[in-house]
């Protein structure tokens, strides 16, 4: 009769003994196990089966105990070693908008579905400062298409394929659910036990479902997790109006300075000392009508905080700077900052791929000699005009004043670009011939018999661009700070994913490739203000 000998045990399971949390026993009633073997080895077999039970079931509780596993309040991993999450998740007691803007691998995603299980349950952790729903709520998880939600936002809340209850949601909380049709082992809909009774709903939704699929309802809770369309954040946005519900969003930005990061950036608050993304004057309030995104959002989005908390790899205590190394050596250097700062990337996708910083300064007064002259975008929505001065001892180019405005009749606009100096002389946006703006009146002729001294622009497109894109590469072109809406068209001006450039939100860049093609136009104001035409030849830039 032999007694069960420990150093058989795997050595490293044994010293972890000592390390286990005593809360549910589960280590009394190990030690409890060991020290009451007996002699015999049938018996000894029998008390190392149960001890092999008690470890699987440790095991399969660890991973279904839903959320616990995440931010504790202690360890190397502890929220309070997070900050940048916990600003996050703090932000949701003040602002009903949210976003966490991120480097990869940083958890960002872990962070949406963490929050998302403690409203879906109201199981909130102890250091748990945000937002709080006292009962069972409705909500939806997000994502760009059914495949990448089932594999993102359902796995992390539900649990991977074949690993049901494993996720952010603990096991026992999972009830009904109905299946995604066309899409294997995707979850449409499902039923969240709530702690204090009651079922809250949880629907997965992605972007490219119809926009009406996600009308008609009202949401506590939206999480979408990578960056959307305007319209559908739009949507999303009112469905969370009659609930005094909240909005969280998450992503890395490697599509850039797309209209979904300008547009929520640009009237939020900007937590733990981030550095606002949009350089551009944020007060200005006169004219952001981003088409795509349709006036029903600023009827939303204008009045309702936000927030933006920006993370990188520094913030990601589990990543080494072995790793970080590994990673930043594959990573293609214009998405650099993106994947490691959650700082949008800058050229992937941008037609004029120059940082602002580097031909934007401060205004100075443009010497009479200068020759000038203006372009003119007309529009109901928008009509813009772009003035600019050429010194022509160093051929750089200044665009120096801008007229940026909407839904005005012609003789507003005319008066404010004749008081920038009558003399000057302009170029208008040929397709402006025979285009209706107010009763039918032909655009180009209206203006001309408003004192305008206008003449038909030369519009060549994909040269022109080149023409600008060799001024900024040569530091030919510069742009006061001061023309906020041109700087603001010049974030946003992209190229789709043919190459092909997205004509919208570009009045005041037309206006500069109009200067461009037509150059010979210009005249200066002499002291006897008499003005002279000059001759221009575009010169050739070696770059």
């Amino acid at each position: 009769m032999s007694k069960l000998i420990l150093p058989e045990l795997p050595e490293d399971f044994i010293s972890s003994l000592g390390g286990l949390e005593t809360g549910a026993g589960v280590l009394e009633t190990i030690r409890n196990e060991l020290a009451s073997s007996a002699t015999s080895s049938k018996q000894d077999a029998q008390s190392l089966k149960r001890l092999l039970d008690l470890m699987q079931r440790m095991e399969v509780e660890g991973q279904e105990s839903g959320m616990r596993k995440w931010y504790p309040a202690e360890g190397e991993y502890s929220i309070f070693n997070l900050p940048k999450h916990k600003a996050f998740f703090d932000a949701g007691h003040d602002y009903p908008e949210r976003l966490f803007m991120a480097a990869n691998r940083i958890g960002k995603s872990v962070a949406g579905a963490f929050e998302l299980a403690c409203h879906l349950t109201g199981e909130y952790p102890s250091w748990w400062a945000g937002r709080v729903f006292d009962g069972p709520i409705d909500a939806w998880a997000c994502g760009k298409d059914a495949r990448a939600v089932r594999d993102t936002a359902q796995k992390e809340l539900l649990g991977a394929i074949g690993e049901w209850g494993t996720g952010m949601i603990p096991a026992h909380r999972l009830g009904k659910f109905w299946a995604l049709q066309g899409t294997p082992q995707a979850v449409d809909i499902i039923k969240i036990k709530h702690k204090n009774g009651g079922w809250s709903q949880l629907g997965f939704k992605n972007y490219q479902q119809d926009i009406g699929s996600f009308m008609g309802t009202s949401r506590h809770v939206v999480w979408l997790d990578e960056e959307c369309p305007l319209d559908i954040y739009n949507e999303c946005n009112i469905r969370t109006a009659t609930t005094d519900g909240i909005m969280m969003v998450t992503f890395t930005p490697l599509e850039g300075l797309t209209s979904m990061v300008v547009n929520f950036c640009k009237r939020a608050d900007f937590l733990m000392g981030m550095k606002p993304v949009v350089a551009v004057d944020q007060t200005d309030t006169d004219e952001d009508d981003f088409d795509k995104a349709g006036e029903a959002e600023f009827a939303v989005g204008r009045a309702t905080p936000k927030a933006v908390v920006q993370a990188g790899w520094d913030d990601a205590p589990w990543l080494t700077e072995a790793i970080k190394a590994r990673l930043l050596e594959d990573t293609p250097i214009h998405l650099r900052d993106a994947r490691t700062k959650g700082i949008p990337a800058m050229g992937s996708g941008n037609v004029y791929p120059i940082p602002l910083e580097e031909f934007v300064i401060e205004p100075f007064a443009i010497p009479d000699s200068w020759p000038r002259m203006y372009a003119l975008d007309v529009g109901w929505n928008r009509t813009a005009a772009v003035w600019g001065a050429l010194d022509p001892t160093t051929d750089i180019l200044y665009i120096f004043d801008e007229h940026y405005v909407g839904q005005q009749v012609p003789a507003v606009h005319a008066y404010s670009i004749m008081s920038r100096g009558k003399w000057m002389c302009g170029v208008i946006d040929p397709a402006s011939r025979g285009r209706s703006q107010t009763d039918g009146n032909k655009l180009w002729r209206n203006y001309k018999d408003l004192g305008l001294e206008l003449f038909l622009a030369k519009n060549e497109f994909e040269s022109g661009i080149q023409s600008v894109a060799q001024r900024l590469v040569a530091g030919k072109l510069k742009v006061f700070k001061t023309l906020v809406n041109l700087q603001k068209e010049y974030l946003l001006y992209r190229r789709d994913k043919h190459g092909k450039v997205i004509k919208e939100n570009d009045h005041a860049l037309d206006c500069v490739r109009y200067i461009l093609n037509n150059m010979n136009r210009m005249k200066n104001k002499v002291e006897s203000g008499i003005g002279q035409r000059i001759k221009y030849a575009p010169p050739r830039y070696n770059v």
